[in-house]
């Protein structure tokens, strides 16, 4: 019975080590075909008001290397300040079409920032970014692509050394560091190469990208 029970128990864990995460459809994102994409002001749910401002910084690179031109994000914040849209949620409440019609892009990325935090939990400190993508067809307004990333990351703790207390001693600086001047940029350049990648869960090549020549 015991044996059942743990052969029973394999089997569910092996079916569930096969199952492949669902594909992605780029039906939409194909027939749309997008050369220029508009990074509009980014939403923040974070505690962190800068955060918006340093990830804008992280964004345009990794969609230029995938083969998109991209509007400057600094340029297109102050149109659309002028133009009465200064509230990033105004903005992501705004048709893609209209957005888009202001710059001639042919795509608008929008972006949601879930969690841009530090916490300090028993002597370490875990640095958090979490955020939303989505793409919309600059045209139509249609959905062409979304996807959403949590990456973390917590300093290495001093478990080798040879006295317990200084170990003690140098994680609880460690964390406090951490704490006090927390690294947000290298996780949101992460979290952007992870969204991205293709093949995978990111956005196809762009016609400038090398993978298209």
């Amino acid at each position: 019975m015991r044996c059942a029970a743990l052969l029973s128990a394999t089997l569910i864990l092996f079916t569930a080590a096969c199952v492949k995460p669902v594909e992605k459809d780029y039906s939409d994102f194909h027939a749309a075909a997008p050369r220029s994409i508009l990074v509009v002001p980014v939403v923040n749910h974070s505690v962190h008001v800068d955060a918006p401002d340093y990830f804008l910084s992280t964004i345009s690179v990794p969609l230029a290397e995938q083969g998109y031109y991209v509007f400057p994000v600094n340029m297109v914040k102050r149109i659309l300040e002028d133009d009465g849209l200064a509230d990033a949620d105004l903005v992501h409440g705004s048709p893609a079409e209209k957005l888009a019609s202001i710059f001639g892009a042919d795509a608008v990325l929008y972006v949601k920032i879930t969690r841009w935090d530090a916490q300090y939990i028993l002597l370490s400190t875990t640095v958090t970014v979490e955020l939303e993508y989505v793409i919309k067809d600059g045209k139509t307004g249609t959905l062409l692509w979304q996807d959403s990333r949590l990456v973390q990351h917590t300093p290495s703790k001093d478990n080798n050394s040879a006295n317990p207390l200084a170990g003690l001693i140098v994680n609880a600086i460690v964390a406090a560091l951490e704490k006090a001047a927390p690294n947000y940029m290298p996780l949101a350049k992460e979290a952007n190469r992870q969204a991205f990648r293709y093949p995978g869960p990111g956005i196809p090549p762009g016609p400038y990208s090398m993978a298209s020549t």
